[in-house]
């Protein structure tokens, strides 16, 4: 077969170009100088009798053609890899793979460090890069760009596969010294006392509870926002506010912090954190490997455990309800 003097090595530096639309981006990210990427663009803009990038302005942009061969080329690359790891036999404690996760900064402290110090043992070699969320994760894992994604099964692909990991529940958080809240906190107090809160990402994307209370129309007096679950903690500790957390992750705050946990004064769904990959992926050894300790690891964390709902507990909730605001009196 004739490829006319294209390598696959060009295929790499195109598809992070095409990404990246940089040349001194694009080169960090592989490993090569700026006159070595320059050198491989013009050999790519040869090859393809079109100039791929263009300056405009400040910026450099797609040509037509580049844009039409953003998919392409990362199907090819992806066909590429699926065929060397299938070609390979994989044998953890030898390999030197390096894996890439879109997860919260929750899942990295309820799940990822127990998953990661499995994957030391078997495999030291291994390197994972932890990634947080962006503005197009979607895009993100149908571009083949990352390993895994772990997010709740609202945020999931329909179009690649997925597995449940783990349930939770959300828990009201407050300072061990509030005196303006006792076992239970009514939900006119909810309302009136100040919240930490949560916006995600440059689009400031609200947290699911904040979207209930806008949905049923309650406002809530939102003191501070943070732009992580692991700092919420700290910012009711000394003062009268409350953040609505998750669970899991209250419980673990709570062994480092002086806190108290309530239960909410309504009803919220449980939540649902599934494990995606993409499609061409999903028999390939070395990926299944990592799942499979993704999911032992959770299967370990929620062994025992029983998913509390408002007053009652339930090992089975239906996550996909509708949401709802029922009041607890």
């Amino acid at each position: 077969m004739d490829f006319h003097g294209l390598d696959l090595n060009q295929l790499v530096v195109l598809d992070v170009l095409l990404e990246e639309r940089n040349i001194t981006r694009t080169g960090k990210r592989i490993h090569l100088c700026q006159s070595a990427t320059s050198c491989i663009l013009g050999k790519l803009r040869e090859f393809f009798s079109d100039e791929l990038l263009v300056q405009v302005g400040r910026q450099m942009v797609l040509t037509p053609l580049a844009e039409d061969l953003i998919l392409p080329v990362r199907e090819v690359l992806q066909q590429a890899q699926l065929l060397i790891d299938r070609s390979q036999v994989f044998t953890p404690s030898n390999s030197r793979r390096r894996y890439r996760v879109i997860l919260s900064d929750y899942i990295e402290t309820i799940l990822a460090a127990s998953v990661l110090r499995r994957v030391e043992r078997e495999a030291p070699s291994v390197s994972v890069e932890l990634l947080p969320f962006g503005e197009s994760v979607a895009e993100t894992l149908e571009r083949g760009e990352i390993d895994f994604l772990i997010a709740p099964d609202s945020e999931i692909s329909p179009s690649h596969p997925s597995v449940s990991l783990f349930k939770d529940t959300y828990v009201c958080v407050l300072w061990s010294g509030n005196r303006l809240v006792g076992d239970s906190i009514s939900f006119e107090q909810y309302l009136n006392l100040g919240h930490v809160g949560i916006n995600f990402g440059k689009g400031r994307y609200h947290s699911w509870d904040e979207a209930l209370m806008a949905q049923k129309g309650y406002k809530r007096r939102v003191e501070v926002i943070v732009s992580s679950f692991g700092v919420m903690a700290n910012y009711v500790v000394g003062t009268s506010r409350i953040a609505t957390m998750h669970r899991r992750l209250a419980d673990h705050y709570q062994k480092l912090l002086p806190l108290r946990i309530v239960e909410l004064p309504f009803a919220m769904p449980p939540l649902v954190e599934k494990l995606q990959w993409h499609q061409y992926l999903d028999k390939t050894p070395n990926h299944r490997w990592l799942r499979t300790i993704f999911l032992e690891e959770a299967a370990r964390m929620n062994a025992g455990s029983v998913l509390r709902v408002g007053n009652r507990t339930d090992r089975e909730h239906d996550s996909s309800a509708e949401l709802e605001l029922t009041t607890v009196q």
